[in-house]
Formats: C-alpha cells, structure tokens, sequence
C-alpha cells in the first residue's frame, strides 16, 4: 500500500492541516518547562518516551516491526535481487544463529574475522614483511563506493585509536590525480595495497589496481616480485547479502583493522550489535533509530523537507556526513514502490553536512534564514580526544554546538531585534530597514546526538543507529533500500562513449549536446 493509502498517515495528515500552521516549538518549550525530560532518550536508563506520536502509528501501521523481524531472519528482503539483508549478521557478537536458506551463516562470518584477526596481527606486529624484507608501513586502500567511504570515514573518526599501526591511504576517484598524488608519496618496499570490490568489475577500482600494479613492478625491480598477484590466501570474502554501502563490518573494512587493530575492530562490531539488539527488542516508541526515522518521515512528508543536514561538532568525523550520503541517498532515492508503482510522495532526503564550528561561517546562513525547512542533527562528545588548554577548545565548541540548537529553535523576535539595536545606539530609519534582517524567525528542527567520547564502540552505535533508520523509512516509503539500479544507466552510457574517445572521427550517435562536449573534448585532448 503507498504511504498516502495508509489510514494512520491520512489521519496524521489531517491533524498537520489542521495544527501545522499553530506549532510552534519556542512556545512549545515556555509552555512544558518538563519538555526535555519527555523527548530525550537515554540508553542506560531508558528514560524518557522520545516523542514521535502520531507518526510513530504510521510506522506500526507500515509495518515496520513485522519488516524488522523479515531483516533480521535472513528473509530475502532485496526482493529485487533476491538477497537477505544480514550486515547485521557482520556484527553479530552474540554468535546466535542466522540463517540464509537454511544454513546458519556466522561459521563462515567467524572464520573470515578470524582470517583478518590473524593477518592484522601479521602486519601490525612487522611480521609480514614486503618484497625486500622490511615491515609495512603504509596500506593503501583501492575501491569505491561502499569499498571507500566507510573504511574512510571510519579511520579518520578513530585516528586516536591507531597507535602502531600502518597509515593508511584511499584511492577511489578514475581520476588518475588521486592515484598519481597517492603514490608519489609511497615507498614500494614498504607499501601493502588491499583491493577492496565486491565484483571485480568495478571499472574504477580495477584499473586503479592495474595502474597501481604497473607502479608497484617499475619501482620494485626485483625477481622476488615476478610473479606479482593475489595469491588465493589473502582474499578474504565477503557475501551477497553484504550490500556494499553497509560493507564496512565485513572484510572491506580490513583497512580499519590494520589501521586501529583488530581489538578495536571488534569493538567498533561490538557498538553496532549492541545497536542491532536495541532496535530488534526496544518498543517503537523508545526505539532510538525508529525515533530518528519517524521525524525524517514527519519532516519530508508533511513539512516539504528536501534535504537532512548533519552536523558532527568533532573534526575527527569530517567524513560522517559523506559517508551517509551513499548510505542514506543510494537506499532510498528511489521513486518506485514494491509493487512497482511511482510514488505520489517524497522519498529519501539529499543528505549533506560539515564538522562545526567550520560549517556555521559557511552554510548556516541558510539554515537560519533560509526559505527552506532543513532539518539537522548535531553530534557532539562530551569529551575532547585533545582537552588542550585546559580544554579550552572544546569548551568553545560544545558552546557553539548548544548555541546553534537553541537559536534554530528560538530564532529573534522582531522586538528582540529591536532591543538590541536600540541599545547598540542605532535608530530612526536606519534601525527600521536594518531590523528585518535581525529577526530569525526560529522554529528550525534539530536533534542533539551527545555521547561521552568517541569511540570505537560509540562509533560502532552511531553507525548502525542510522542504518536501522534508513531501514525503517524505506519501509514507511514502501521502497527497497537496498537495491541502487540507479547508478547502472550511466556506466551503461559511459561504456558506449569510451571506444568513441579514442577515435578521430566525430561523432554523431547522441544527442546534440552530447555529441558536442565529445567532440570539443577530442580536439582538445592534446
């Protein structure tokens, strides 16, 4: 059934026709000196009800529980490839069957972290050495997508958690600059490269890798390396019930491993499974990714929201945004229900965001006083990996961080405004055309998502928090999350227009802009 058919959205709908234009969140906190208490969620204590109402009876209605319990017992839910949906299973540090067909799939989960256990040890320890004996310094990571932004995101959220381990690199981008700019700053005897794909088609990661071969055999000239290749020992696999977007608690994320070690691998697994265990058990009103997902749908569908910002007040996490924009935007842009039928509503949301403070002196502007609602979660340790100056610096932050949440929701009234220009000495006519642009008019949705430090398990949690909410709203969307036919059609184009650059004769075969740019482009190849 499409959402808008749902009775319980209809009469949620009916309520926002007829309340929307009253509500009024700065009058809501006068008016409930308690409201705190009711929103919040606390995962120790369990206190508070986390809100969510009305659009909590259209997830019961859509069926969210019933599409929870399908994920988690390996029904095939990517019904349009015929795949369960079990990176749950990744990190599933109970070791309680899951079953796929049949066959309970966690031996084979056990013997692949076991695999990686032993190879980080290999490498971190020096006992793996490279061509010409020396230990590893540096892992460069070659993949894209799925195979990139999470180990990406999350070696860079963890870089205090590395000590003793090797840098590690990524290259993603075709672009032959990221690859060239990588390896300048390499030392072949001292490089190990991990060749991260689900395939082994991926046009981009394959010839990375080639190229990267080419580089690695020129520089290390040596019999040793003759045979240069993958011996079959160290691959480690992974399954096709692994969407790649959610790769990283499998052997993708052996970079991660290397790079923190795998103890903290495990805890970074050990923070999502807790995740899992609370969004399988918890009611669906103190069910925090269910809560998350519920006031995305409110958001989208009833207030036009186009985008979802997230703010991560920790320069660690400068990657948590974009790593979300695949995982949030690859699941659920998508326009067609499971009954194959257009939706007549709004899907996923574009995703974006900055660290603060950097942000607030580049986009908060619209946020605050732009013509579009933007939702937004700010993220925020209580703790700072680095108190420097008596921890000075994360004072400031943590002041910003409450500073932008407040003023979202408060705004400046028009009198306020006033008052303040009047007692900056300003009046008459040039404080009457300045006073509009004082106001804010508040009003601004946020969650604050505060933890005490950042750490592997903290991440682990925060990670698979906005997994299961991506699930549950791809639920209330009646879509599937978990397919991305969307990026075919273009590498379907992109494989008809490469042979058509390497020829001199022009080019006829598209449309006219098409033929155009590839024709400009050929002449000026040179």
């Amino acid at each position: 059934m499409a959402l808008t058919n749902d009775p319980n959205y209809q009469k949620l709908e009916q309520w926002y026709k007829a309340n929307a234009g009253s509500l009024n969140m700065r009058d809501m906190f006068d008016g409930d000196k308690d409201r705190f208490s009711s929103f919040r969620w606390e995962p120790e204590s369990g206190s508070g009800d986390g809100g969510g109402g009305g659009p909590l009876s259209v997830a019961k209605s859509r069926g969210v529980e019933e599409a929870r319990e399908k994920m988690f017992s390996g029904e095939k839910i990517n019904f349009t490839e015929g795949r369960a949906v079990l990176h749950v299973a990744l990190r599933n540090r109970s070791n309680t069957p899951i079953m796929v067909d049949g066959k309970d799939v966690m031996p084979e989960v056990n013997r692949v972290l076991d695999k990686m256990k032993s190879f980080c040890h290999k490498v971190r320890s020096g006992e793996w050495k490279g061509f010409s004996g020396k230990s590893i310094s540096d892992v460069v990571n070659i993949g894209i997508g799925g195979s990139d932004l999470g180990p990406l995101m999350v070696t860079e959220a963890l870089k205090p958690y590395s000590a003793g381990g090797p840098n590690v690199w990524f290259v993603s981008n075709i672009d032959g600059t990221h690859l060239a700019k990588t390896l300048a700053q390499l030392n072949a005897e001292t490089t190990l490269f991990i060749i991260a794909s689900k395939t082994f088609t991926t046009q981009e990661t394959i010839t990375n890798a080639e190229s990267a071969r080419d580089w690695f055999l020129q520089t290390a000239r040596d019999a040793k390396v003759k045979d240069f290749g993958i011996d079959t020992a160290n691959m480690f696999e992974f399954w096709d019930w692994v969407g790649g977007r959610y790769s990283l608690w499998s052997a993708i994320g052996l970079s991660i491993a290397l790079h923190i070690g795998f103890e903290n691998f495990e805890q970074l697994l050990a923070g999502a499974h807790w995740m899992d265990n609370h969004f399988r058990s918890a009611p669906l009103e103190k069910n925090a990714p269910v809560l998350l997902a519920v006031l995305g749908v409110w958001y989208v569908n009833f207030f036009q929201a186009e985008t979802h910002a997230m703010l991560p007040y920790d320069q660690y996490m400068h990657r948590f945004a974009a790593y979300f924009q695949q995982g949030d935007m690859e699941s659920n842009g998508k326009y067609i229900t499971k009954d194959g039928s257009r939706v007549n509503y709004h899907t996923g949301p574009i995703v974006w965001g900055e660290p603060g403070t950097n942000g607030q002196h580049a986009f908060y502007q619209l946020i605050h006083q732009g013509t579009r609602m933007i939702p937004a979660d700010f993220l925020i340790p209580a703790q700072s990996q680095h108190p420097i100056r008596d921890n000075l610096h994360h004072k400031i932050l943590v002041a910003n961080f409450l500073a932008q949440t407040e003023a979202l929701m408060k705004g400046k009234t028009s009198d306020e405004a006033r008052k303040e220009l009047e007692a900056s000495g300003m009046k008459g006519d040039a404080l009457e055309k300045l006073l509009p642009h004082k106001v804010f008019q508040g009003n601004k949705p946020s969650n604050s998502i505060v933890f005490k430090k950042l750490s592997p398990f903290v991440l682990g949690a925060l990670v698979a928090m906005y997994e299961h909410k991506i699930f549950v709203q791809g639920v209330m969307w009646d879509i599937n999350s978990y397919d991305q036919w969307g990026v075919e059609l273009g590498k379907q184009l992109a494989k008809k227009i490469e042979p058509e650059l390497k020829d001199d004769s022009e080019v006829t075969s598209h449309d006219s802009s098409t033929n155009g740019l590839i024709n400009f482009l050929k002449k000026n190849f040179a």
